[in-house]
């Protein structure tokens, strides 16, 4: 995982612009000002130029971590959604139920320069398009919308059906070079059950995860955050693997260390880097 790559992705509503800078001062590392699921359709417009009116106020620095998560292109206010990006300093959308890469390449048509998309998987038709979804132009990295997947599929809950789609966009990832995809949301405020989405969300290959309250960005990066045992063991490996001068193969508390063993190693060091 590339330790530069943001950890929590904290959903706003857009119709709710008082909550708008506590969102930004949550700690999470990108913040989604949301025209989707959180907004009524009698409220949209409003919602719009609730982002640009607060959006006008901010430093740059504050600007690139937002992003804004538009409706998807069969919805009727998609089209209003993509001439508000035209307009606005915010260079990162997120799309809903994108289900190809000619969806991404026209929501970017309409972006200001040096833009980027991430795509949201949300359908079948969504994780069937995954690789080429993933090797379209300018999209950040992939996050997949677990519950709407769960629904699109009729799925009565998590299980083999749902890991089987989560897996293939974290493959499509990897194989596109793109960071580890974005996990999707636990409803749930109980920590415990947002550290246990994760874990299992981590053992698919997945390398972030979107939160729906600010209380879970501090509990999702500290799930990210190595535990002390496995900070002091990949310190050793990497002191050991500089002092071996190139060895090739080392010893380390009795088990044999390679390449891929220093690079979780590194990995390890790397994202503890993050925490707060």
């Amino acid at each position: 995982m590339n330790a530069q790559q943001p950890l929590t992705y904290l959903f706003v509503p857009g119709n709710r612009p008082e909550r708008f800078a506590k969102a930004l001062a949550s700690g999470a590392d990108r913040v989604i000002l949301d025209l989707e699921d959180a907004v009524a359709a009698t409220d949209k417009a409003h919602a719009r130029e609730s982002i640009a009116s607060w959006v006008a106020t901010l430093a740059s620095k504050d600007v690139d971590r937002l992003l804004v998560r538009i409706n998807d292109v069969t919805s009727p206010f998609h089209v209003d959604d993509v001439l508000y990006l035209q307009r606005t300093s915010i260079k990162r959308s997120m799309l809903s139920k994108c289900e190809s890469p000619k969806q991404v390449a026209q929501v970017l048509a309409d972006m200001p320069a040096g833009s980027s998309v991430l795509p949201l998987i949300e359908t079948v038709r969504g994780v069937l398009a995954a690789n080429a979804i993933a090797q379209a132009q300018q999209v950040d990295r992939l996050a997949f919308g677990s519950l709407d997947y769960l629904l699109d599929l009729d799925l009565p809950g998590p299980g083999f059906a749902l890991d089987a789609a989560a897996l293939t966009i974290a493959m499509a990832s990897r194989a596109a070079k793109l960071p580890p995809p974005v996990a999707g949301v636990t409803p749930e405020l109980d920590a415990g059950q947002v550290q246990r989405d994760l874990a299992h969300a981590r053992t698919l290959g997945f390398g972030a995860k979107m939160c729906i309250h600010p209380t879970q960005v501090a509990v999702v990066r500290e799930a990210f955050t190595p535990d002390a045992a496995a900070l002091a063991w990949a310190q050793r490996v990497v002191t050991q693997w500089q002092q071996s001068n190139g060895a090739g193969v080392i010893q380390v508390d009795g088990k044999m260390v390679d390449k891929p063993v220093l690079l979780r190693a590194e990995r390890i060091l790397a994202l503890a880097s993050q925490s707060f």
